[in-house]
């Protein structure tokens, strides 16, 4: 039992979580301005656990074929033979209705709402097969984070009107995401070129892919510190936030330019990412309550 549950968690890499789940929360907390409920706080990690872990199922279930074909990912676990179809599509129903009625519960809007981050997450898998947007795809489904989180405290759409705070972290998100994408798809360069799969490297070649990468988090930097300190008026903890953010970055790409192993790659995409958003909410956090 305890085995068969190790290989889900690996199947579904619950650890990627920690790239948006804390922003989820910085809605959240911005929209209350302070303490959010327990309630609120459990729903909101269900709801995004089990919206997040549909998405990497759908993608490992639509992807399993070209998975096959190429020899970075052929050992994953449906072209391995470690989990069948059947059960990779159980988990993606169980994990859909865990997360429907986790937004039935959080409130009315979030559940009108609902169906449109599992109509992205399927349509993200596909659109690698026509075009490089998929990058930007992507990251729309992890923009959703802070909106959402925003929504499950106030119901409401009211961001849309004088405040346009999670509306554009949310932004800053999708290039954020696109920019650490574009990184991952380094490592497929010659099997996308091969495959005609779309990516920015496979399409303008890996040093273009570098800079854009490299622009895409520029445009996510600048986003993301026009909304904290001209529309939420940050203190010093969320200044050095900022800084931390900046200084994680010039690391990240620093490491992809520097130095091309897989490794390398593994750890400006998952790690230090992982970290920066972390690092937002934790300033953030502590800018409200001291």
């Amino acid at each position: 039992m305890v085995k068969k549950l190790r290989l889900i968690m690996d199947f579904i890499k619950i650890e990627h979580t920690l790239f948006a789940l804390p922003f989820a929360y910085l809605g959240a907390f911005l929209a209350e301005g302070g303490m959010i409920g327990l309630r609120t706080f459990a729903l909101i990690a269900t709801a995004f656990t089990s919206m997040r872990t549909a998405a990497m199922t759908l993608n490992r279930i639509i992807d399993r074929e070209i998975d096959a074909l190429n020899p970075r990912t052929a050992s994953r676990h449906l072209p391995a033979g470690l989990m069948s179809l059947r059960e990779a599509y159980t988990i993606t129903l169980v994990s859909l209705i865990v997360y429907f009625l986790s937004a039935y519960m959080i409130n009315e809007l979030t559940f009108l709402l609902s169906p449109i981050p599992v109509f992205t997450a399927y349509l993200y898998p596909y659109l690698k097969r026509y075009s490089a947007i998929s990058h930007y795809i992507l990251g729309l489904n992890l923009a959703y984070a802070p909106m959402g989180g925003w929504i499950a405290v106030t119901n409401s759409f009211d961001f849309l009107g004088k405040d346009f705070l999670p509306f554009l972290i949310g932004m800053a998100v999708i290039f954020w995401v696109a920019g650490f994408d574009i990184i991952y798809a380094l490592q497929d360069y010659d099997f996308d070129l091969k495959h005609g799969l779309h990516s920015i490297p496979a399409k303008f070649g890996i040093r273009a892919g570098k800079i854009v990468s490299a622009l895409n988090h520029v445009i996510f930097f600048t986003l993301l510190s026009y909304a904290v300190i001209e529309i939420y008026t940050p203190g010093s903890f969320a200044k050095a936030g900022l800084i931390a953010i900046a200084a994680l970055l010039i690391i990240e790409h620093g490491i992809v330019w520097l130095w091309k192993d897989e490794k390398a790659i593994q750890i400006s995409f998952f790690y230090l990412n992982a970290l920066l958003s972390s690092v937002l909410l934790i300033s953030i956090i502590l800018d409200i309550f001291l």
